[in-house]
């Protein structure tokens, strides 16, 4: 696999001052900014890097020496930072330098479709008579980049440096995610994410993680001004003995092993400053229990169990391990893994059996919050059924079921920001911080 990983710069004069900053290069790195960006360098310190790709704005190409200088590999030390024009911010020329509270008032319409439908705003420019589609620029920025620079490091591992809006396209590009999701993926300043392509763009990829900022001394990312909706915590139950063994365990209803409880009990410290006013799980064995340890922290939350959050039946999978799986179904677990949405379990579920029970449980548990006018939920439930909601809140398909990884005792973010009208924002993807106390998942895989 080749391994990308891509950072957000520091925090800018023009981030404080809430104004637009598109390719425009007067904004600089505030003093936090730095700060940020020297403990982003730490929290990579020991990663061996290939190649370093930089926006060339001043405030990523601060943020990328500061994060080199701060490198304390040998291999790491003599791969300088190289400029990428095609890692340039989104180019709003029409708003640069603007406040935005200033852009929503002159340009209330395209502000609207900005936020609303961002791969249909359009903007006249060069006196009128050029169509400029930001974000559809961006994507396609984004695809060329990808194009250029997977061809050179097949296996390496890499870090890019850029912003706001061109990692999004990235990550967005990486994994098929729509231009009209566009503000569906977060990317705090200084965070960081992973992707593990399996070759070049187009090919299996995968996103390991999205938007850490644990190593900034953030719990999870803070909510967007003007938030309104119900915030989601999205947890993968703890390791169980048939996780260890990578046995298929399906709905059978296996408990967590002691490395499960701890994982579920750090999870649970974790996150016991986060307020939550919620909670509901799958009602099986390992997710219960999982939640219940999360729970330790906040005495006075109910649990709540439902059917519709549990793992996939793998039928007669179930119990067996994948060298048993080929001999008795050859040729099924290879499409299993390359043709997901397309595999019957033999006496079992479909993906997209699994797809129609969450998500309409993911929907109802929405719904009763913003009822209860509830801020802030604990999800827990499996592997499958969180991937397969994941694509469900990105607006991808079951075909995208293996773009997504979950850990055990991992935490996902996911926010609605204007309530059930709105699309939700995926504000952070498999946070294991906690438990491999580095910015990798080195949770163990497992089956399903």
């Amino acid at each position: 696999m080749t391994r990308v990983i891509i950072v957000r710069h520091g925090q800018s004069s023009y981030n404080i001052e809430r104004r637009i900053q598109g390719r425009t290069d007067v904004s600089r790195l505030t003093e936090k900014g730095c700060a940020d960006a020297s403990k982003v360098g730490k929290a990579l310190s020991n990663i061996p890097f290939s190649a370093i790709y930089t926006s060339p704005l001043q405030r990523a190409k601060k943020t990328a020496e500061i994060i080199y200088s701060e490198l304390v590999t040998e291999s790491t030390r003599s791969v300088t930072p190289q400029v990428a024009d095609n890692l340039m911010e989104i180019d709003l020329p029409l708003w640069a330098e603007m406040l935005s509270a200033d852009v929503k008032e002159k340009f209330t319409e395209d502000y609207c479709t900005w936020k609303q439908r961002p791969h249909e705003l359009r903007m006249l420019v060069k006196d009128g008579t050029t169509e400029h589609f930001p974000v559809l620029a961006i994507y396609e920025q984004a695809r060329l980049f990808w194009q250029e620079i997977l061809p050179r490091h097949q296996g390496e591992t890499i870090l890019i440096v850029a912003h706001n809006g061109i990692n999004r396209a990235l990550i967005s590009t990486a994994l098929g995610i729509s231009p009209s999701r566009y503000h569906s993926l977060q990317q705090s300043n200084c965070c960081i994410s992973v992707l593990n392509f399996a070759g070049g763009l187009g090919e299996p990829v995968q996103l390991e993680s999205l938007n850490q900022t644990q190593h900034l001394g953030e719990t999870l990312p803070s909510l967007r001004p003007g938030h309104q909706g119900v915030r989601l915590l999205l947890v993968r139950h703890g390791e169980t003995e048939w996780n260890r063994q990578t046995r298929f365990q399906g709905q059978i209803d296996i408990p967590l092993n002691d490395n499960g409880r701890e994982q579920a009990q750090i999870a649970g410290e974790f996150l016991k400053d986060v307020v939550i006013d919620f909670a509901v799980s799958s009602s099986m064995l390992r997710p219960k229990e999982t939640a219940e340890l999360i729970l330790n922290h906040h005495p006075s939350v109910n649990l709540e169990l439902q059917d519709g959050l549990r793992e996939i039946s793998h039928g007669l999978w179930e119990g067996k391990l994948e060298t048993e799986i080929e001999q008795e179904f050859p040729g099924e677990l290879q499409r299993w893994r390359l043709v997901p949405a397309q595999v019957q379990m033999p006496k079992g579920e479909n993906l997209e059996q699994v797809w129609q029970r969450s998500v309409a449980s993911w929907q109802g548990i929405i719904e009763d919050a913003m009822a209860k006018q509830l801020k802030t939920g604990l999800v827990v439930a499996h592997d499958a059924t969180n991937k397969t909601l994941l694509c469900h809140v990105l607006g991808l398909s079951a075909d995208n079921f293996w773009n997504f990884r979950q850990g055990n005792g991992a935490v996902s973010v996911i926010d609605y920001p204007s309530g059930l009208d709105g699309l939700p924002v995926l504000q952070a993807m498999n946070i294991t911080s906690h438990l491999s106390g580095g910015v990798l998942d080195k949770t163990a895989a497992g089956a399903l």
